[in-house]
């Protein structure tokens, strides 16, 4: 049975959206892609927007502010569980997932969908310093601004000097 190629979700064909791949595990270890591209890219208006309506629609309940991770995973990894495209994003949001993810794709329009999409990515970019040190000979020079002193799409892009755990002296 074929999928009809009028049937869009989100601005993007639904034929395509079930092509996409939700998992690391692929037949003969070819991954797949989709070839699905998000409609406002990397536009930080969308990450902007996308930010309020994380706030607005209660993700920080699970999420945390900045995707910091609590109940629900971190969003500021730069891999996730069913996929870091965007198009595997998007499906995450809209079709929900196992174990708490809810469906969101009955209430959200797509457009709101695919803004998340872009600060769920933005959130995740690797900083261009440091990322993914835990251990070192050397102490970490810079951390990021925590949450409460600032909301934005770009969280990498609010450091200051390492404190050595100490609250920060000053918002930005």
């Amino acid at each position: 049975m074929s999928v009809p190629t009028q049937s869009y979700v989100g601005g993007i064909g639904a034929a395509k959206l079930l092509g996409t791949p939700v998992s690391r595990l692929f037949p003969g270890n070819v991954p797949l892609k989709s070839g699905l591209q998000n409609p406002v890219g990397d536009d930080p208006q969308a990450a902007q927007r996308g930010m309020q309506y994380f706030q607005a629609f209660n993700c920080v309940g699970c999420h945390a502010p900045n995707g910091a991770g609590g109940m629900g995973p971190s969003l500021s990894n730069s891999v996730f569980i069913y996929g870091s495209e965007p198009a595997q994003i998007f499906l995450t949001i809209y079709q929900g997932r196992p174990r708490g993810m809810p469906t969101w794709g009955v209430m959200l329009p797509g457009s709101a969908i695919w803004d998340l999409v872009a600060y769920v990515r933005s959130i995740s970019r690797e900083p261009s310093r440091q990322w993914g040190q835990t251990v070192s000979s050397q102490m970490p020079q810079i951390e990021q601004v925590p949450a409460e002193y600032v909301s934005t799409a770009t969280p990498w892009d609010q450091t200051e000097a390492f404190s050595h755990g100490q609250k920060p002296n000053r918002t930005k």
